[in-house]
């Protein structure tokens, strides 16, 4: 069975080492847990600038599905959308989706 955890050794400034150890009894836990929060804001970062500057083929494929999309989805005999399905429903601030009033 491969081990779970791995031993580094990291180099860190004494005072903020010391500002760890003043709020967190566990060093480890305490920089996995900062470790975690980088790489994961790292991860919506970089998904936000593939977002905000996608590949041109990426773009070109979007929009032609979205058009075969529409065009499916305009058609009168078409079973792909239920219009009478579902719940309408409305984004809430600080309460997320929530059923929207008919």
């Amino acid at each position: 069975m491969p081990p779970t955890t791995a031993r580094v050794t990291v180099t860190l400034p004494v005072d903020l080492v010391e500002e760890i150890d003043r709020v967190e009894p566990n060093r480890s836990h305490f920089v996995a847990v900062a470790v975690e929060h980088e790489i994961e804001r790292r991860r919506r970062e970089a998904l936000l600038a593939s977002i905000r500057s996608p590949h041109p083929d990426s773009v070109a494929l979007a929009a032609e599905g979205a058009a075969e999309w529409g065009s499916l989805a305009a058609d009168g005999d078409s079973k792909l959308v239920d219009v009478a399905a579902g719940k309408p429903v409305k984004w809430v601030d600080g309460r997320g989706w929530v059923e929207r009033k008919r």
